[in-house]
């Protein structure tokens, strides 16, 4: 009791002080002034520090020192009045902040302080530490101390008993006071008043206070913000929270703040549990630091060494300097003395206040150093503080509470000794995310933890994390191994993850497979989960089958190979199999038995075999009537059904008898007809079984099921030994199933009346029980009964059990803990309900009611209550926890009124008191290491309070310091729920709202965890996002270049994304190739990717892959990989060998494989393979296609072959393109074939689908009847026939129906190309109306002279403008003179005609129209023209751009002419591009021209634009490449040349990204940046490459890489997969070359299929614009040549004289001009007939081939006098051959043959004249009667008539035909053309020439070249611009020189000018040619010649320079001495 004296002495001390101080106070000072009495009281503190005082203490006997202390301390009190009074409060500060800054010129008055508070206390504080060590605890006590305060207090232990006894009085006065309504309101009321004074008070005393703390935290917790670099340290909760008070973010933490006094004050002593839930809310475990690493830190809040300390301008000081926020004198007075400090003395201010407050606070709120540490840091007098004895830890980011100690060994944990469980929910609360990725994310320590059933939480708690669903459900959901393993049960925690990752696979499979059904729900625990099997499709089990498929293959079985498991398997899934192929193989089977884990094999067997030998019973009853099973498996509904109908006497005896099994079956609602079934045998035999009323008295759980059987048909017993017999009635409530037991038993009058103290056993015999001595309930608590005594206390001893235990929240926590005692916290529940109950329905003694005081106290006060008060009215809450809740509903109830209690200020400087409480509070939690749950309660506030602010914010960049600063603190307290449907996901949605330019940088920084949440928002709600492409591509790419290659882990969590990442992204992964859980991801999404995504994967995946790694990988090393395999570079995936090709076939038929691999993977596995069967064949597909035909036709005589056959056939259906022999000799090899006559519809059908019955001859087809034609008709109109063929079937199918019946043109669908002309026009407008819509989808197939002749036939009804719908697909070709005719009915339907695909002189002429009639309609509604605008005069469209010139109206106008559905006619293009370009913003609108409108801007000024302009016309063409091929030649290279030299592509190697990015102008770069393409580009992407457009000069470039040792080498080391992959490239190589390629690989499939893909090609977007006439002829030698030499032709060989003749399949495949003429005329009569019309087509035969092959079919058909309509138009090229006379005969009558003959335009003069004659004479016609379509017909035959007979034709017809005709290249002469336009200008026709427009003249063509001089000369802007380059061509050169002046030639376009042949530009004046060439050289700053660079490159004219250096060269050598 030392202690207590020197504190009754101390106290006396300072009464003494108190009376003096009135004595001194007294006495007025005379002699002395104040200073000198400050600096006496100076002096006299220093002598009482002196080192002799010091000496001295409180606690000695001697009373000197404490006189000398009472002097001093009255002497200043007595300084105090007049201190105060003068200047000392106003310069406390000042005096302050300079003595803390360490000066030692501050004044008397600063002085005095530093001398009390640093030597005048030190002895005070030194007493109170000694009075600390006297209260230190006992060694043995456990925890630390508490500090003097709390020592002295008796805040521990025997505080807290007198805080629980004072609780309990409390409850008790509170459950008996009574409250009325009168004294509620009264306390209400006064409660109002009390709260509103007390807030009040506490405002104004607080401020200045407050704002102090707010300065001192705002300097010491220096704020993170965004540095130049867009970078931000990472904040914790303390920083977030300062920042959200300094940006007026409401934090509103008035709960948190109770919550946490609340738990610290009134801490619930419920249970802990491990790991938080619905049923565990709050973990109950903490964690404190041991002694050793708590006493080293004595630190309150803050560590006082500190040197990043925040700015002054980052705190409150400089708002209040700044005047705008408003603050006491004092504080104001402390900004001002802070404010000019500079930085090192603001840190001493901080660390010497921090040291101060740290001395004088410490010995009253740590404990004494005595006890456990070293004392404070001590002061020495007159001198700064002393720095810290150790500097304090620096401050890292915290979001939870900061327990960084914790012993996680996960290493340890794996391979050492189980974990312990409490331990492992420590770890997984406080390190969430390090225990995700080392237990959720490791299989095997999850499975080691999972041992031990506490730790079955797992389950849930990496369902809901952020570890990878994918792996963890690949890891755990092993539904085969469950299938498997049908005796290990599957738990319900198990079941719960797997439906959580896996539910959709999981629903499917319980659905669709009944044994995997029974597996799952034999369990009842998994019933909850049983799923809705509805809308369930049903799928096979992944594949119970598999495993006798795989293993149980007992032929293949090797006796090593062979485990127990695969016995017991096989035995399982194939137990008769088994027998019959292993038990009966005795050799086998004692080779099993020599094993000796299989010794029970023999056993077995002799079972099965017996089994085997027995006679079944007739219904095989024992298979499904195993009535043994039934209690424990499923048994479905219809084999109950059927065991009772056929076995009803074992039923009645195994199931109606066995209540397990009955009551089970009647779970089922289907089973409920068993009642009835079943209803004389129960009550005699069931109840005995089920209604175990003796044992019901135990404490066991009895099924509901069974009490409601025994209630229903046991009535009287039921109540009299149930409801009546008080035990038996708690024992089944215990169950929460049977809580309807109250209210059935409430139903009697009688109830059920508790046991009395005297136990009795169920037979009424007392028992030696004696509960008193037994059962010690108090020592329960510390050490649990076993289950004995428990359930004999409980039955012998209820009432007190329950007043004991059930209270006992702790107790009932640890009895739950264990299965056998379960039931007793279940029944502690019921018991108070099933009280209630009886108490309202007994007449006898009632029981007293339960009774909550928090659920009265709040339902009495009408407190508006959101706590849950269900925990504080159980039996047995904890007093602390029932007071919570009603404090928190008291608060509820003042929040609710707080509006009108607090006023505004207070309420402000409430919210800011908070704040600034909870950051003081984790600072205490940081430097203590002791959770006070701060951040447990305020997650929501912080959480709810930054999403409102992020959502109300406008300003991005303070939203952005939120996201990048703090958004890890912000994760980290957010939970992590796997729906991601919690508002905790609003925050994360913010990251998916940053602006693009803003995303990379804030994604850059943000926190792997975070990113995590952002990646599983966006992949449940990518589909409400609406991200644009872009953004995602940003986003995939940040994460893909930043976070991937920190954290791997980070893979699947991408999987969503990876469709968005971009192929530099893909290229650059890290190496995580061996990571099976990224290939797993990689595999599942590569079918959502593009093909350049998936290459780009395989490329990736490639780079860790040699090739003799896949050669040494393993037959099933294609499964193994998985998908990724198929996009591996071909040069590695050449390496796959034909077994692993085979093995994993099924991988690479289910990928899309390139059509290289394609070929690749056919030719590997069946050139190896001969013994494919037809299940083999049926695996490959379509694949079989592509194999070499002499493979393929090994299996001709086998079983396989008719599986071919079907497969061919679908190839050929399919369109694939198919070498002849696979034609030939697989799919027309049919004996039916022979016999067309013979053949059904069906059959005909078949060979029309399968696109066969073009292969076949014109003698098959005229084999066909009539009948059969017209029976297969709907077949046959969906094949494309030939016009030759086509006309044959219709001619057939016409004899014997009308073609002009109803209805029957349109079935002819693409045979109407055979129908005749004149038929067409016989037939009336409505028919020909009915079959348009039909006709339509073939009209690319109709001749000219057919749509000739039903345009103007429909043209000529004045109605056929309400027919736009249907004449529109024929408008290309309908004349502009029938349009003309109608344009005024046009007009008046502007909205339908606008709308339709006009040509452009259509367009203009209805504009014209328009403008005419309407002009106003122009100005109003320019936009709304339609496809009308792009005949849209120059003069119109300027006054438009000058009527708004504002950038989004000229881009309206812009997407309107980008609308088009043609081409826009080059003046138009000129007259916008003239205006725009006036624009200073004409570079910005480049995107908004398109390419067809940019890349008709010049050179010279397309070389003047900007890196980023020249970027987007390089993204213009490469999105819309059509117009750049249009350009010719020249101008292509020309504009790439400048594109790449501004896209700095010039120098270095031309890599595969600048290839790529050029799209198809790559092969148009100069070719010496051509040679410099990457190799290795070159070599894995042939397939691409072949893709492009090549001149000569780059064919060579590409022949000679080709040869390259870094590509493939010399030509004779090339193989067969070296010709696939090279292709038709291979024709790149000069002559000399190829012929050093090896005979035997060039086969005659070979060379088709480079003939079949360069088609392919030519036909193409690309190659149908790529090669002019003379480049196609050129080519096609290289061919002709390929051919002729490796099929022998032209090698002289005298053993083998035969020559190949190629069959008519061989022709189509490649050319007829290819092949030498004499093989051809070798070929069969009817292949050769049939091929004729091809050979007729083929324009590249020469004369000599066509003059024997005219000489083969004069063989056939005699003269040509003989030949027929058909024959002659199938002569084609061939008809060149013919003499006159041969011409003169030929009967030219019908007008098929004559387009056929009018189609040539290498006919002479003469025979022109010749045919033109014989058309006249066969038709019975004069000129003047030719009809448009015969016109049309006529071609190029025109010419051969006289210009007097042309002076005759129909003026009229002919202007309907000169649209046709004015696109040939006529060779009429000059009067000829004179006499045609002579017609021309008929006013029935297009009128003067004077009045024709732009559009007249686009339509005439070559017709304008006849324009007499006069007229040409005449001719203006608008006129000269419709004139075609073709007909400025054709114009005679003495007559263009004299026509045009140099004016008129400067008005040509570009085109007009290169068509200027060289006998023209001979002819023209000097004027002349400077005016042409002001044309042409706007291109560049140099003259070019752009005629000839139509495609033969760029023609630059001779410099003199050059001129002059080479004569000096060649004087030189002529004039050099001859050597000799």
């Amino acid at each position: 009791m030392m202690w207590l004296t020197s504190a009754a002495c101390i106290l006396c001390v300072f009464v003494g002080i108190t009376c003096d101080v009135k004595q001194v106070h007294s006495q007025p000072a005379q002699d002395s002034t104040l200073d000198d009495n400050i600096q006496r009281l100076i002096n006299q503190i220093h002598s009482l520090s002196s080192p002799n005082e010091n000496t001295h203490s409180f606690t000695t006997a001697d009373s000197s020192y404490v006189n000398s202390y009472y002097s001093v301390l009255s002497n200043l009190f007595a300084l105090l009045r007049p201190l105060f009074g003068e200047r000392f409060m106003g310069n406390f500060t000042t005096n302050a902040v300079c003595l803390l800054s360490g000066r030692q010129d501050c004044g008397l008055e600063a002085e005095l302080t530093r001398a009390v508070s640093v030597e005048l206390v030190q002895p005070l504080l030194t007493f109170v530490s000694s009075l600390s060590s006297q209260t230190c605890p006992p060694l043995s006590s456990a925890g630390p101390s508490g500090g003097f305060l709390a020592s002295f207090f008796g805040t521990e232990e025997p505080a807290a008993a007198a805080s629980a006894a004072f609780q309990q009085t409390l409850d008790s006065i509170l459950s008996a006071v009574p409250l009325s309504a009168s004294l509620l309101d009264a306390i209400s009321s006064f409660t109002d008043l009390a709260v509103t004074y007390l807030v009040n008070f506490t405002a104004t005393l607080l401020q200045t206070p407050m704002d102090y703390i707010r300065i001192a935290l705002q300097f010491g917790l220096k704020i993170p913000h965004l540095d130049g670099k867009e970078t931000c340290e990472e904040g914790d909760l303390a920083q977030l929270i300062m920042w959200g008070m300094n940006n007026n973010v409401s934090w509103s933490f008035t709960d948190a703040i109770l919550d946490i006094f609340l738990e610290v004050f009134l801490a619930s002593d419920q249970s802990p549990c491990p790991y938080p839930g619905p049923e565990c809310q709050n973990p109950g475990f903490s964690f404190q630091r041991s002694a050793s690493l708590a006493t080293g830190n004595r630190e309150l809040l803050l560590s006082c060494d500190r040197h990043n300390l925040a700015g002054f301008n980052d705190t409150l000081c400089a708002d209040v300097l700044a005047g705008s926020e408003p603050a006491f004198p004092s504080v104001l007075g402390l900004c001002r003395a802070l404010s000019v400090l500079s930085p090192t003395q603001m840190e001493q201010v901080w660390s010497n206040a921090c040291y101060v407050l740290q001395a004088l606070a410490s010995p009253l709120l740590t404990p004494s150093p005595a006890c456990d540490g070293p004392l404070p840091p001590t002061v020495t007098p007159g001198g700064p503080l002393p720095p810290a004895v150790t500097p304090a830890p620096g401050r890292v980011a915290r979001g939870a509470p900061s327990l960084t100690q914790l012993a996680c060994d996960y290493g340890g944990w794996l391979g050492g000794a189980p974990a312990d469980p409490v331990l492992v929910g420590l770890c997984s609360d406080n390190e969430r995310q390090a225990f995700v990725d080392r237990v959720c994310g490791n299989a095997s320590l999850m499975r080691k933890l999972l041992s031990d059933q506490t730790n079955v939480w797992l389950y849930a708690y990496c369902a809901n994390s952020s570890a990878d669903p994918g792996y963890m459900a690949a890891q755990f959901c092993v539904y085969e191994q469950w299938l498997s393993q049908p005796m290990v049960p599957v738990g319900s925690a198990l079941l719960e993850f797997c439906m959580a990752l896996d539910r959709s696979r999981l629903v499917e499979l319980i659905c669709g497979h009944t044994g995997f059904f029974m597996l799952l729900f034999t369990n009842p625990d998994n019933l909850k989960f049983l799923p809705n099997c509805t809308n369930v499709p049903l799928v096979p089990l992944p594949d119970i089958n598999a495993y006798m498929l795989d293993a149980c293959r007992y032929s293949d079985w090797q006796l090593a190979q062979v485990t127990t498991d695969v016995l017991l398997q096989c035995i399982r899934l194939d137990q008769n199999g088994f027998a019959l192929k292993v038990c009966t193989n005795e050799t086998f089977l004692n080779g099993l038995l020599q094993i000796q884990a299989n010794y029970w094999l023999q056993d077995h067997c002799t079972a099965a075999l017996t089994a085997l030998t027995t006679e079944p019973a007739p219904v095989a009853l024992n298979g499904w009537c195993d009535y043994s099973t039934w209690g424990n498996l499923p048994v479905d509904v219809s084999v109950v059904g059927l065991c009772w109908e056929v076995d009803k006497v074992a039923f009645q005896q195994n199931v109606c008898c066995k209540a397990p099994v009955y009551e089970k079956l009647l779970q089922d609602p289907l089973n409920t007809w068993l009642l009835t079934a079943c209803a004389g045998i129960v009550e005699s035999e069931l109840l005995p079984q089920v209604c175990r009323y003796s044992d019901w008295t135990r404490p066991i759980i009895v099924d509901m099921t069974e009490v409601a059987l025994c209630a229903e048909i046991d009535p009287l017993n039921f109540t009299a030994k149930v409801c009546s017999n008080y035990t038996v009635l708690q024992n089944l409530l215990a169950n929460q199933d049977n809580t309807w037991l109250i209210q059935h038993c409430a139903n009697f009058s009688k109830p059920p009346v508790p046991p009395n103290s005297t136990a009795v056993t169920p037979t009424g015999r007392p028992t030696a029980f004696k509960a008193p001595e037994q059962c010690q309930y108090p020592s329960w608590s510390v050490s649990p009964p076993d289950i004995t005594l428990l359930t004999l206390c409980w039955e012998h001893d209820q009432t007190n059990f329950v007043s004991f235990v059930c209270p006992n929240a702790a107790l009932l926590s640890q009895l739950s803990q264990e299965l056998s005692s379960k039931w007793v916290s279940p029944m502690c529940t019921t018991y108070a309900n099933y009280s209630t109950a009886v108490s309202g329905n007994s007449t006898g003694a009632a029981a007293e009611p339960f009774f909550c005081l928090a659920k009265n106290l709040v339902s009495r006060f009408n407190w508006s209550c959101s706590a849950d008060l269900h925990l504080a009215c159980q039996p047995g809450p904890s007093q602390n926890l029932a007071l919570q809740k009603m404090l928190r509903c008291w608060a509820d109830s003042l929040r609710s009124r707080a509006a009108l209690l607090l006023p505004q200020p207070a309420a402000a400087l409430l919210e800011r008191t908070l704040g600034t409480t909870v950051v003081i509070l984790l600072a205490l939690e940081e430097a203590h290491n002791k959770s006070l749950h701060v951040a447990e309660n305020i997650r929501f506030s912080v959480l709810g309070s930054v999403v409102r602010y992020l959502e109300n914010e406008d300003d991005f960049e303070k939203k952005r310091v939120v996201l990048q600063c703090f958004g890890t603190v912000l994760t980290s307290l957010m939970q992590t729920p796997r729906d991601a449907t919690s508002e905790d996901f609003l925050f994360i949605k913010e990251y998916l709202k940053i602006p693009l330019g803003d995303l990379s940088s804030v994604l850059s920084s943000a926190d792997v965890t975070t990113i995590r949440l952002i990646l599983q928002y966006y992949s449940i709600n990518k589909n409400t996002l609406q991200l644009s492409d872009q953004y995602l591509s940003t986003m995939t790419s940040v994460l893909l270049q930043n976070h991937l290659v920190k954290d791997g882990s980070l893979f699947p969590d991408l999987a969503p994304l990876l469709t968005s990442a971009s192929l530099t992204d893909i290229q650059a992964l890290p190496t995580l190739q061996n990571n099976v859980n990224v290939i797993d991801v990689i595999n599942r999404n590569l079918a959502q990717m593009t093909m350049e995504q998936r290459e780009a994967f395989g490329s990736w995946y490639n780079k860790v892959m040699a090739s003799n790694a896949i050669a040494t990988g393993g037959q099933s090393f294609i499964r193994n990989a998985g998908n990724l395999i198929a996009y591996l570079p071909f040069y590695n995936f050449q390496h796959l060998t034909s077994a692993q090709l085979f093995d994993g076939l099924d991988v690479l038929q289910r990928n899309t494989l390139t059509p290289l691999k394609r070929v690749f993977v056919a030719q590997s596995i069946i050139g190896s393979y001969r013994n494919l069967t037809a299940q083999d064949f049926i695996r490959l597909g379509n694949l079989t296609c592509l194999a070499d035909p002499n493979d393929i036709l090994v299996y001709k005589d086998t079983e396989a072959f008719s599986v071919i056959q079907d497969i061919v056939e679908n190839c050929s259906r399919a369109g694939l393109s198919l070498p002849s022999s696979l034609i030939s000799n697989v799919l027309l090899t049919g004996p039916d074939l022979k016999a067309p006559s013979s053949l059904g519809a069906a059959r005909l059908a078949q060979l029309a689908a399968a696109r066969l019955l073009p292969w076949l001859s014109l003698s098959f087809l005229q084999g066909l009847t009539p009948s059969q034609l017209l029976a297969a008709l709907p077949a046959l109109s969906s094949v494309s026939f030939s016009p030759a063929q086509a006309s044959l079937i219709i001619d057939k199918v016409s004899s014997v129906t009308a073609l002009t019946a109803p209805g029957q043109l349109q079935e002819l669908g693409s045979l109407i190309v055979g129908v005749r002309t004149e038929m067409l026009l016989t037939l009336t407008s409505d028919k020909l109306l009915s079959s348009l819509p039909a006709m339509a989808q073939h009209v690319p197939g109709l001749s000219l002279t057919q749509a000739n002749a039903v345009a103007t036939k429909l043209w000529g009804f004045p109605e056929v403008v309400n027919w736009l719908d249907d004449v529109d697909p024929l408008l290309y070709c309908t004349p502009l003179l029938s349009i003309l005719a109608r344009t005024h009915l046009l007009v008046k339907n502007i909205t339908a005609t606008s709308t339709k695909r006009w040509n452009t002189q259509q367009a203009e002429a209805i504009f014209t129209e328009v403008l005419n009639t309407n002009s106003s309609l122009v100005k109003q509604r320019f936009l709304s023209l339609g496809t009308l605008g792009q005949g849209v005069s120059c003069t119109v469209l300027q006054e438009r751009i000058e009527a708004d010139t504002s950038r989004p109206a000229l881009r309206r106008i812009l997407l309107l002419l980008r609308q088009q559905p043609v081409l826009l006619h080059t003046s138009l293009k000129n007259c916008l591009l003239d205006e725009l370009y006036l624009f200073d913003f004409f570079p910005n609108l480049l995107k908004d021209l398109g390419a067809e409108i940019a890349l008709y801007l010049q050179v010279s000024t397309i070389k003047k634009f900007s890196t980023s302009v020249m970027d987007t016309l390089r993204q213009l063409i490469v999105q819309d490449p059509r117009p750049f091929l249009l350009l010719p030649r020249t101008k292509q290279e020309l504009l790439v040349d400048k594109i790449v030299q501004r896209m700095g592509m010039y120098t270095g190697a031309f890599t595969e990204q600048e290839f790529r990015s050029l799209g198809v102008m790559a092969s148009f770069v100069a070719d010496e940046v051509f040679d410099q393409l990457d190799r290795s580009f070159f070599t894995a992407s042939l397939g691409f490459l072949r893709g492009f457009c090549y001149s000569s000069s780059k064919m060579d470039i590409l022949a000679r890489i080709l040869q390259e040792p870094a590509t493939f080498g010399p030509v004779n080391n090339w193989n067969q997969t070296t010709l696939n992959q090279v292709d038709w490239f291979l024709l790149f190589l000069p002559n000399d070359e190829l012929q050093d390629i090896s005979l035997a690989l060039m086969t005659v499939g070979r060379i088709e299929r480079l003939f079949l893909s360069h088609r392919q090609w030519e036909r193409g977007a690309v190659g149908s614009h790529c090669w002019s006439d003379n480049e196609k002829a050129a080519f096609f030698q290289k061919q002709q040549f390929v051919l002729q030499f490796f099929l022998g032709f032209l090698i002289l060989n005298f053993q083998t004289p035969t020559i190949m003749v190629p069959t008519c399949e061989m022709l189509q495949t490649t050319l007829p001009a290819a092949w030498p003429p004499n093989t051809l005329t070798s070929m069969p009569t009817p292949a050769f007939l049939n091929c004729l019309e091809l050979m007729g087509q083929d324009s590249f035969l020469a004369s000599y081939q066509r003059s024997q092959l005219l000489k083969k079919v004069k063989q056939i058909y005699g003269p040509a006098s003989s030949l027929s309509q058909s024959v002659i138009a199938q002569l084609g090229v061939l008809a060149l051959e013919m003499t006159e006379a041969e011409l003169s005969s030929l009967r030219l009558t019908e007008r098929r043959s004559i387009a056929a003959m009018g189609a040539i335009s290498a006919w002479s003069s003469r025979q022109l004249a010749a045919l033109f004659t014989t058309i006249l004479i066969s038709t019975k016609q004069s000129p003047s009667q030719l009809d448009s379509s015969t016109l049309v017909s006529l071609g190029y035959i025109v010419c051969g008539a006289k210009s007097t007979d042309m002076s005759l034709f129909n003026a009229i017809e002919f202007s309907k035909a000169v649209l046709q005709l004015g696109r040939l290249t006529l060779s009429c002469s000059e009067d000829q053309l004179a006499a045609l336009v002579g017609l021309l200008t008929n006013s029935l026709a297009f009128g003067p020439i004077s009045s024709w427009g732009t559009d007249v003249f686009i339509e005439i063509g070559v017709m304008a070249a006849g324009l007499p001089d006069l007229a040409m000369s005449a001719l203006v802007k608008e006129q000269i611009e419709g004139i075609t380059p073709s007909a400025i061509s054709m114009i005679q050169p003495s007559k263009f020189g004299v026509v045009f002046s140099q004016t008129q030639i400067s008005m040509f376009s570009y085109e007009q000018a290169a068509a200027v042949t060289n006998e023209q530009l001979a002819v023209l004046s000097d004027l002349q040619r400077t005016a042409l060439a002001m044309v042409l050289t706007p291109w560049e700053d140099k003259p070019v010649d752009f005629r000839a660079g139509m495609s033969l490159g760029l023609a630059l004219s001779h410099s003199p320079v050059c001129l002059t250096l080479g004569l000096l060269m060649l004087l030189i050598i002529v004039t050099w001495p001859d050597p000799i």
